[in-house]
């Protein structure tokens, strides 16, 4: 299983596969077609309420996360990640975001929940 994240702004790659934005709002100044998105599985991306708690500064990474992973138990997002990871389990699969620190952000939460 491959499974990477990149930044929605850098320009796609052959190597990228299938191309999933992972995050809830559309990233600014970026057309669809430049973006290249395969899925948007916004049922996958953190809550308003957790994104702003996180970005407002009130909470370390770790707490954010272990928010985010309880959230993923729904059972909407535990088909989508389960679409995810099949999608994986076929060929390479790129979560993008427009985090500025993809390292620090849900979708690395995301990567370790697909390859459990």
């Amino acid at each position: 299983m491959s499974v990477r994240v990149r930044r929605v702004y850098e320009p796609p790659e052959p190597a990228d596969g299938v191309r999933v934005l992972v995050d809830r709002l559309w990233p600014r100044g970026l057309s669809k077609e430049a973006a290249r998105v395969d899925e948007w599985p916004k049922a996958l991306t953190p809550s308003t309420e957790l994104r702003r708690w996180y970005h407002a500064g009130e909470g370390s990474y770790e707490e954010f996360a272990e928010r985010y992973e309880a959230e993923l138990a729904d059972p909407e997002a535990v088909e989508l990640l389960d679409q995810v990871r099949e999608l994986a389990h076929k060929g390479d699969v790129t979560l993008l975001t427009a985090s500025k620190t993809p390292e620090q952000s849900h979708a690395t939460v995301l990567v370790r929940m697909l390859e459990s």
